[in-house]
């Protein structure tokens, strides 16, 4: 236990992440099409407002600006020779604003998918995916990172390969899967799938669960997935502010601050212990989950009824395990607040 997150998972009962660095940077004036991580250098002044926004929200942990920031994502932007340049930077940042917040603040280092399929559907093999996501690794590394933060992952190929970079690294990791088809990810892996293949990691993860995918309902039925197979390894919950809806030629989430903070305590009902947002989630958003995390009492494990109650109906009648196949429930999605 000596790395800084297993100290604080080891003293606390649940951890609040961060909400979505896209979202925030594009209200920021990031372009569509633009490479986040070149922000790191060409406007470090917006980073740091980034990871600030986060910390001042009362976040316990927040990711670098560093998602695509391997070589095959920086090559679509002329950039794939300053992946340890953009990534080391990107930590440095968070670093400092995380050693000036007066408390124990994790800084991860973002680690997102290549964009590239795993053979033998696709060109990428397995050693060139550890090679990438190794170099991302020491950049990170090197800009002082407290662990690394493996994102919206759909084959279980490149799990393997980010988790080998990891231990290449000598570092701590943490890993979530976006499970956005039917209870599935793109690639087919549910969430059984994912707990029973973190124990079978030579450095597995010290935590692992689900980002992104589609809604708050869905991702916490994800989540009840992992609970239920037993496993004693942390879990993640990142879910998306709301639904996507396009408005004024950009995409907006419609959760609301409360709607997010009842997501937070289902969460942490449903066994979640590292609980965030994803897409959407802004300051606000994580405001109102830490008051609600802070203040409301520990409830039992909510049933899928109850979740979809509170938050919402499910995108698909089934999470993809085939044991609660069943009549199809309302995918109508209430909104509080």
């Amino acid at each position: 236990m000596t790395d800084p997150l297993s100290r604080l998972l080891a003293e606390r009962d649940w951890l609040l992440t961060d909400g979505a660095t896209g979202t925030t940077l594009f209200n920021m004036g990031l372009e569509s099409g633009e490479a986040p991580e070149l922000w790191n250098t060409a406007q470090p002044e917006k980073i740091t407002a980034l990871y600030k926004g986060a910390v001042d929200a009362g976040s316990d942990l927040f990711l670098t600006n560093t998602f695509g920031g391997n070589a095959s994502r920086l090559k679509l932007h002329n950039a794939e020779g300053r992946v340890h340049e953009l990534n080391r930077i990107a930590a440095e940042i968070g670093r400092e604003v995380a050693d000036k917040a007066g408390r124990p603040v994790i800084v991860a280092g973002s680690v997102g998918p290549t964009g590239e399929i795993m053979a033998p559907m696709g060109p990428l093999t397995y050693e060139r995916a550890v090679e990438m996501f190794h170099e991302q690794a020491e950049g990170l590394k090197a800009g002082g990172v407290d662990v690394l933060w493996v994102e919206t992952i759909s084959a279980p190929e490149e799990y393997k390969a980010a988790a080998e970079a990891a231990r290449l690294a000598g570092m701590p990791w943490c890993g979530t899967m976006s499970f956005d088809t039917a209870g599935r990810t793109m690639m087919g892996v549910t969430s059984r799938d994912l707990a029973t293949l973190v124990e079978t990691l030579p450095h597995p993860p010290l935590a692992f669960g689900a980002n992104c995918g589609v809604g708050a309902s869905d991702l916490l039925r994800t989540v009840l997935g992992f609970s239920t197979t037993g496993t004693e390894r942390p879990i993640i919950a990142k879910g998306n502010a709301g639904i996507p809806k396009y408005h004024d030629g950009h995409i907006h989430y419609d959760g609301t601050p409360e709607l997010m903070a009842d997501y937070a305590v289902l969460a942490r009902a449903c066994g979640a212990t590292l609980i965030g947002g994803c897409c959407g989630t802004t300051p606000d958003h994580l405001r109102a989950m830490r008051e609600a995390l802070e203040t409301r009492p520990a409830a039992d494990r909510p049933t899928l009824d109850e979740i979809a109650a509170r938050l919402g109906g499910f995108s698909s009648a089934v999470d993809g395990t085939g044991d609660d196949a069943g009549p199809a429930r309302r995918v109508t999605r209430r909104r509080r607040g």
